[in-house]
């Protein structure tokens, strides 16, 4: 795999990742137990955290890539593993 590959396909598994990682460790002011201002959405959480947010999403995102790469260079899933219309066709 080129590096040019490498910097194009990791932020496809940030982006996944930061979309994953969002809703975990978040607690909304009900269940903190802390009064909602007027107009407020239900599911807001009561602290963002950015920080935390990006740290999680990479390492999630180094550990899938990770688990990407790896399989890339030994191979141990391919197109013909997952092509189960060949199969049903019984091509």
């Amino acid at each position: 795999m080129q590096w040019t590959s490498i910097i194009v396909i990791y932020p496809l598994f940030w982006v996944m990742s930061a979309f994953f990682v969002l809703p975990f460790g978040v607690r909304t002011h009900d269940e903190a137990g802390v009064a909602k201002i007027p107009g407020q959405a239900d599911s807001a959480p009561v602290r963002f955290e950015p920080r935390k947010i990006v740290r999680r999403t990479t390492v999630v995102s180094l550990i899938l890539f990770g688990l990407y790469y790896a399989n890339y260079v030994n191979g141990w899933i391919t197109t013909d593993d997952i092509n189960i219309v060949g199969k049903l066709a019984g091509v």
